[in-house]
């Protein structure tokens, strides 16, 4: 026979599982839009000109938009990594896009978003892009549905860029039905679960791939953005001469064209075309989600969240891609949409995207962890306008950090050298003033809020 302990642990674990059964039943459902490479070319946020996100709009007139949002990191492991776990890439050692967090010694036992939300009675399930590459985490996420993909099979290759050239770096349209495409089909797959019964509440997180490169999108989406009507981001020609040399060395990128091949190949207006394009074939995918949740059962009792991983370059600074610390790399969509909020809000404030572990967390009343660095805005969810005296911190590989107040931009890089910029005069950081002694109050107030410990990079666990 069983002794009386046994008996009594079983009974405590199943009253225990029980109890947090009941506390759930009447929490609300959440929706995490996960976008790839998609920076402020939206319409709500004035990005572009030519933007045409209507759903991702609609989505921000109903919630509150905060429009100074930043990405932990402006490259894709580090960045996902810092939001599902709450921490920094310097506490993680996540820097880059190497190693998966998990075969790390000290991110391996680590409890991220979705699976503290599992640990107190949420179903969870996941669809797309949600990690870096096509990696799922089992302890996040117990239903899985289609993972992501950057190219198909029957993807053609547009544009020739050179042997040298990664296939990534390729645009237009592509001629396959649209119900195809990858982000379409991971974006079916979450209708799909919001039209289904669901006897807990849940957390489901669909990601979508584009405005990654290839920047491939339906022809009609094209036609929405008209080569002859593209407008090119505005830069300076000697935009770089104020820059130190550690900027030029962390920003050197060898992937994608440099930006003279746009130039000189007449090719920088089809690019622009074509990102603006996929981002709008990504908005479409936004408006068939928030249709089918508006329509199901769950529409009132649903918290939305979108955003960005981190932005991306068109040509601004002479570069493209992602990889600085510079605003065109670490701004972004971002916007939380509670059931029965009464009007739309627009934020000002900087904010992380790595808040949105402790903010889900107030709001669906589950208990708080003290081990998140991250802050929970629901202080400017309830008045956007409230005292904030956090900035927004980005790191790209160690040791190099950007301070984002609401007003500047502060850089420093490893070897100490520095970079301020005032955003209320020079929104497009053309003009570094570190050298200029003036500002030196302002430089030594934002270094206090570098991180105090970067560790060394993380290293994939060899046992």
């Amino acid at each position: 026979m069983r002794s009386h302990t046994a008996i009594s642990l079983t009974l405590t674990i199943l009253l225990s599982s029980f109890s947090t059964l009941l506390n759930a039943a009447d929490k609300p459902n959440v929706l995490l839009i996960a976008i790839d490479d998609l920076n402020d070319w939206v319409g709500c946020l004035g990005g572009h000109p030519q933007a045409r996100t209507p759903h991702i709009d609609a989505l921000a007139s109903r919630g509150t938009l905060f429009t100074n949002a930043h990405c932990q990191a402006p490259i894709c492991n580090p960045s996902r990594t810092s939001l599902m776990l709450g921490l920094r890439p310097s506490t993680t050692g996540i820097y880059i896009n190497q190693p998966w967090f998990r075969s790390t010694k000290q991110n391996k036992d680590r409890v991220t978003l979705s699976q503290y939300f599992h640990q107190h009675g949420y179903q969870t399930l996941t669809t797309g892009k949600i990690y870096h590459g096509s990696r799922v985490d089992k302890p996040s996420f117990e239903v899985v549905g289609p993972l992501p993909g950057q190219r198909q099979k029957i993807d053609e290759r547009l544009v020739t860029i050179g042997k040298t050239r990664s296939g990534l770096w390729d645009y237009g349209a592509q001629e396959y039905d649209e119900d195809l495409f990858g982000d379409y089909v991971d974006t079916s797959w979450g209708i799909e679960q919001l039209q289904k019964d669901h006897d807990k509440p849940f957390f489901l997180a669909v990601g979508l791939y584009r405005p990654h490169v290839p920047w491939y999108a339906p022809q009609r989406f094209f036609d929405k953005h008209p080569l002859t009507q593209i407008s090119l981001p505005k830069v300076l020609d000697n935009d770089r001469d104020d820059l130190p040399p550690a900027a030029t060395e962390l920003t050197a990128n060898p992937t994608p064209p440099a930006h003279d091949w746009f130039i000189e190949q007449n090719q920088w207006k089809p690019a622009v075309q074509a990102f603006l394009a996929s981002s709008s074939f990504t908005d479409d995918q936004v408006g068939r989600l928030m249709e089918a949740l508006n329509k199901s059962k769950y529409s009132k009792n649903t918290i939305v969240v979108l955003y960005s991983d981190h932005g991306f370059h068109l040509g601004e600074k002479q570069r493209w891609a992602k990889q600085s610390l510079w605003e065109r790399s670490t701004r972004v969509p971002f916007i939380i949409f509670q059931p029965g909020q009464k009007q739309a809000q627009r934020c000002a404030q900087p904010v992380e995207l790595m808040s949105i572990y402790p903010t889900l967390l107030d709001l669906c009343d589950l208990p708080a962890r003290t081990e998140l660095e991250g802050v929970s805005l629901l202080p400017l969810l309830d008045d956007p306008n409230s005292n904030w005296e956090h900035p927004a911190i980005t790191t790209y590989q160690r040791h190099n950090h950007a301070v984002r107040s609401r007003d500047f931009r502060y850089i420093r890089y490893a070897d100490g050298s520095e970079e301020l910029y005032d955003h209320r005069n020079d929104p497009r950081e053309w003009h570094n003033l570190a050298g200029n002694s003036k500002y030196r109050e302002i430089m030594d107030e934002h270094s206090k809020w570098l991180p105090k410990e970067n560790v060394p990079e993380a290293r994939k666990n060899s046992k």
